[in-house]
């Protein structure tokens, strides 16, 4: 009979547990935001206020929160940041760089993307050239859905219209 009032006290410390395990940030309203998960990569880490394994911000910064518990603190600098801060700008830039990774290989593949076309269009347009200076007839279709015989006049404004794309794109 003993034991039972140790063990329901001892449940009931653990069930309360999970409880230690949350986060606690503002968002951009200036809202407290409560979770169990970390926060977006956005929000800043200024706005973080509790993470698990760190105690409050309140509690942290308040002036003489860590005199009473140790006298021998009292000698540390007041710049020392505690270690739960230090991990969690290594997490802020770990995340800032693997942004930055992607956004460069995004660019690099829109680079290539942009490239290939080019590619694409400048052999496209050196074919449409030879095939005007080769002086076979050539037939386009126009707006009423009639074929019709290239003159000489239309044959040079699509050579034009070739060149200024070798121009443009063989480079």
């Amino acid at each position: 009979m003993r034991s039972l009032p140790l063990l329901l006290s001892a449940a009931l410390l653990m069930a309360g547990s999970p409880v230690f395990a949350q986060w606690m940030w503002l968002d951009k309203d200036g809202r407290k935001v409560f979770s169990d998960r970390a926060p977006p990569p956005e929000v800043p880490a200024k706005s973080i206020l509790k993470q698990p394994g760190m105690p409050t911000r309140a509690a942290a910064d308040a002036p003489g929160a860590g005199d009473a518990a140790s006298g021998a603190r009292s000698d540390a600098p007041e710049t020392a940041k505690p270690a739960g801060k230090s991990q969690l700008d290594k997490a802020v830039e770990e995340r800032k760089r693997q942004a930055e990774a992607a956004e460069a290989d995004k660019k690099k593949a829109d680079e290539a993307r942009i490239a290939s076309q080019k590619a694409d269009n400048c052999a496209r347009a050196r074919q449409s050239m030879a095939t005007l200076q080769s002086g076979i007839r050539l037939a386009q279709v126009n707006e009423n859905g009639e074929r019709i015989i290239l003159d000489d006049n239309a044959r040079s404004a699509e050579a034009s219209r070739a060149q200024a794309t070798i121009d443009a794109d063989c480079r």
